[in-house]
């Protein structure tokens, strides 16, 4: 029984106070509703494309092609991928968190991993176009430069900390499959 309310204890919570706002301040509990409501429609809308989309990846591509470009042993090369796959898409960055799960289970390198999900979420072309027509091009330039540093460098942290202290579920490719 314990064990089952751990399990959906995030669950139990936001449904106790989403029935403490209804009871409190109902306005507040009803825009609320409204907002949730209207990201799954649009996450029921996106989900299963990209699902059906990861399971073709998976597919057609075989696990050492992604290994070989992406993995362990990749290089400046699988940081380019990476980094070319998160700013061409355009799309909420929730998308990108399965395929980026799936490209790991796959045999991706996590720094490549953190550069495609940072990439995805701060270096979209059509977001730079934007961000140069209201901020200049040379704003613009300096986040650009210093958002790929910091992504490479927290890619590499991640993957020593990774090493130093292994997720129970999680190996990093290469050492344990």
């Amino acid at each position: 029984m314990i064990k089952t309310l751990k399990k959906f204890a995030i669950i139990i919570i936001l449904s106790l106070v989403f029935i403490a706002m209804a009871i409190w301040l109902p306005d507040i509990a009803k825009r609320s509703s409204i907002v949730a409501w209207d990201y799954f429609k649009e996450m029921i809308i996106i989900m299963p494309p990209v699902f059906i989309l990861m399971g073709l990846m998976e597919a057609w591509v075989p696990k050492d092609k992604i290994q070989k470009w992406l993995g362990n042993r990749s290089g400046i090369k699988g940081m380019a991928i990476s980094f070319a796959l998160g700013t061409l898409p355009t799309g909420p960055l929730y998308v990108a968190f399965p395929m980026a799960s799936s490209l790991l289970k796959s045999g991706a390198r996590v720094s490549n991993m953190i550069i495609f999900l940072g990439s995805w979420a701060a270096l979209k072309i059509p977001q730079l176009i934007v961000e140069i027509k209201f901020l200049g091009i040379e704003f613009t330039s300096l986040r650009f430069i210093l958002t790929i540093i910091a992504l490479v460098l927290v890619g590499k942290l991640m993957e020593f900390l990774l090493r130093r202290k292994p997720d129970k579920e999680y190996v990093l490719p290469g050492e344990g499959n």
